[in-house]
């Protein structure tokens, strides 16, 4: 069965809810038993992002999935908790020493392999290895001007956030998930698929608001940990961009493509994104924090 028409891959094991210090109560699934691999989705999504993962890798792994503060079916978030990559980063560091996890393997896709980075290098002692899918996010590369997002990117998402606002959610869902991923894969996702992101489509423009940091040579290169970097062989040019600067910068790193893969390559190309992920993560199994990657 293709996995664009598969709804089992969005079959929903237990819920549960995390307290954290802090006052945020974050969901969260777990399965499975061994060395804690935890999961980071990225825009429009939730913990069911990552059910094609943790059905194929609990055998090997303590697969645990959660959702960011402001997503589906977390509580009110507190009314000081504000919408950012860095309460997300805060948040996600507070969740792994509240559940007594770290180190863990960290991975993340798009905006959250952006959320994965920034805690891997701001809390080194809380990643064992990381993996970044299609890490989203503008580069600082040196010599160039300021980081940002292109021109078009950036009125697309204002014509988005217009239509979410004002009702046209789901031309708004349509015309982002599209413009991140490949013309027409909205309307070819499967139903559970288009659910998750309207349940999320209100977390897009307060995303929009918040401007995320750069990638830059210098926090790439502190990364402590192995990293493994995975893009789509379809992906979008920023995306590939973010991978090639990526994997020039940081020293620990293994660089792979999905042949065939956009964006969604971890529910699309699941099995071809969980070999990677059980080969990379199961070799830091056997090797201390600091060990080489071989390219």
């Amino acid at each position: 069965m293709n996995a664009l028409t598969d709804h089992r891959i969005f079959a929903t094991p237990e819920l549960c809810f995390a307290s954290l210090p802090s006052g945020v109560r974050l969901p969260y699934v777990a399965t499975g038993s061994g060395e804690p691999l935890l999961f980071v989705h990225g825009s429009l999504c939730d913990y069911r992002y990552w059910d094609s993962q943790a059905a194929a890798l609990s055998p090997q792994f303590h697969c645990v999935s959660l959702s960011l503060s402001h997503y589906w079916p977390g509580d009110a978030a507190p009314a000081e908790s504000v919408f950012s990559l860095q309460t997300h980063v805060a948040e996600l560091a507070e969740f792994i020493a509240t559940m007594d996890l770290g180190p863990v393997h960290l991975v993340g896709h798009s905006r959250g392999a952006c959320v994965a980075f920034h805690l891997a290098h701001q809390h080194p002692a809380l990643a064992k290895t990381l993996t970044l899918a299609d890490p989203g996010g503008p580069l600082q590369v040196d010599g160039k001007p300021e980081a940002s997002l292109p021109p078009a990117a950036t009125a697309l998402r204002a014509k988005v956030a217009d239509l979410i606002q004002h009702g046209a959610v789901e031309e708004g869902l349509e015309l982002f998930v599209d413009s991140v991923s490949m013309p027409g894969i909205w309307r070819k996702s499967p139903a559970s698929f288009r659910n998750m992101a309207r349940a999320n489509a209100a977390t897009l423009p307060k995303q929009f608001r918040d401007t995320l940091p750069p990638y830059t040579r210098a926090a790439a290169a502190g990364l402590a940990c192995p990293t493994l970097i995975i893009e789509g062989e379809r992906s979008p040019r920023m995306y590939r961009d973010n991978v090639a600067q990526l994997a020039g910068w940081i020293r620990h790193v293994d660089k792979r493509t999905i042949a065939g893969a956009s964006h969604g390559m971890n529910v699309t190309h699941a099995a071809a994104f969980n070999r990677l992920l059980l080969a990379f993560a199961g070799a830091g199994m056997a090797c201390s924090k600091n060990s080489n990657v071989q390219r």
